[in-house]
């Protein structure tokens, strides 16, 4: 019988890292006995685990370190996962996000926070915030605007209805599918999928399916199983949803825009936001606030006047009506400044005189943008 053919030097190389990999192992624990203490030393002040100003400092400060071969995107990744699992060690957290499994919702809230958490599916928005608001979970991803469709109107109206903050924001990069057990697309009559997906591919819906249904339904993974229950139906949604229910791929990246991009943010207990633990303004820091006005010729122009003459850029403004009063508004804002900081002490009290009320949702650091080739969908 012929002996196996041994590459020279193979053995001692695998000897090699498996050495490293023991020594790997024994810091891996050292740097989560440390995490465990920092955990207990924050429980004696604020209870707060995630510090998103910090791990950004921490990933961009490894990525200015490395040295290869390994790329940048892989260091973030392996030392997000070990973030995670810090974060799991010091408090184990339930994170709410839109569901069920599967969702795009889902992915994205992986993908930034890791899989140390225990994600919880909600059936809409109003049950994350509205559990959130209660504590019944610790945090949960909402997404907020999509660079195609626009903005999820309905994630700004639910600020105004319970006691949630922004802590943190990412952006997740969407490649929408269109999943089915037929064959082909002549075979196909109705589409499925959640309205933000549908409103992202409308042309390619158009050009290529243009009598076929299109129902909206609460999500991507719902828009999923049932399409997989009928005949002649499809879904517009996450890829890797195709084998977990036996359909197929019938096209892939479908959305009218390359660029398509999805902002989320991190939501948490309480109206009002942790203080930031940063350097100082140099960083990019962002605020989110409502505010609302007395319904008067030239109110809104002060106030963005008095951003203006506080040298403060703002990146985002949207109105939604007031619950309860008629033809009065809520007005949604983001700045590129951090509000909770001493310096813009000036500036809230400038707004407080110009407004009949001000309330700073969160102060965060600009997000990462994440584009893990298996995301493929929408919410």
């Amino acid at each position: 019988m012929a002996e196996p053919f041994q590459i020279p030097g193979l053995d001692k190389l695998r000897e090699q890292i498996d050495e490293v990999d023991r020594q790997l192992l024994e810091l891996l624990n050292r740097r989560a006995n440390l995490s465990l203490a920092v955990g207990q030393a924050k429980r004696q002040v604020s209870g707060r685990v995630f510090d998103p100003a910090r791990e950004a400092r921490l990933l961009e400060r490894l990525a200015s370190l490395n040295q290869g071969p390994l790329k940048a995107e892989h260091v973030t990744a392996v030392w997000r996962a070990i973030l995670s699992a810090s974060r799991s060690l010091q408090k184990p957290a339930a994170i709410a996000y839109l569901g069920p499994e599967g969702t795009f919702s889902y992915f994205a809230a992986r993908d930034f926070l890791g899989e140390s958490m225990t994600f919880v599916p909600c059936h809409d928005f109003n049950e994350i915030f509205r559990g959130v608001s209660l504590g019944e979970y610790d945090a949960g991803i909402i997404p907020l605007e999509n660079s195609i469709h626009g903005t999820i109107t309905q994630s700004f109206d639910l600020f105004s209805q319970y006691e949630v903050n922004i802590q943190a924001e990412f952006f997740s990069r969407i490649a929408n599918s269109l999943l089915s057990r037929e064959k082909s697309l002549e075979n196909i009559t109705t589409v499925y999928s959640h309205a933000q997906p549908l409103g992202q591919c409308a042309a390619w819906l158009r050009a290529h399916l243009p009598s076929v249904r299109l129902v909206s339904v609460e999500s991507t993974a719902a828009a999923a199983w049932k399409a997989s229950r009928e005949e002649g139906a499809a879904s517009i949604g996450h890829r890797s949803m195709a084998e977990k229910l036996g359909m197929s791929s019938l096209a892939d990246n479908i959305q009218d825009d390359t660029a398509n991009w999805t902002r989320f943010v991190l939501i948490r207990p309480g109206v009002s936001p942790s203080r930031t633990d940063h350097a100082g303004e140099q960083e990019r820091f962002k605020s989110s606030l409502l505010f609302t006005v007395p319904n008067r010729a030239g109110t809104l122009s002060t106030v963005l006047n008095t951003f203006s003459a506080h040298k403060v850029n703002m990146t985002k403004l949207e109105s939604r009506p007031m619950k309860g009063s008629c033809w009065d508004y809520v007005f949604f804002a983001d700045v590129e400044c951090d509000l909770s900081s001493a310096g813009r002490r000036a500036l809230i009290e400038d707004l407080d005189a110009c407004c009949n009320s001000v309330r700073v949702l969160g102060c965060y650091p600009e997000g990462p943008r994440l584009d893990s080739t298996a995301n493929t969908t929408g919410f």
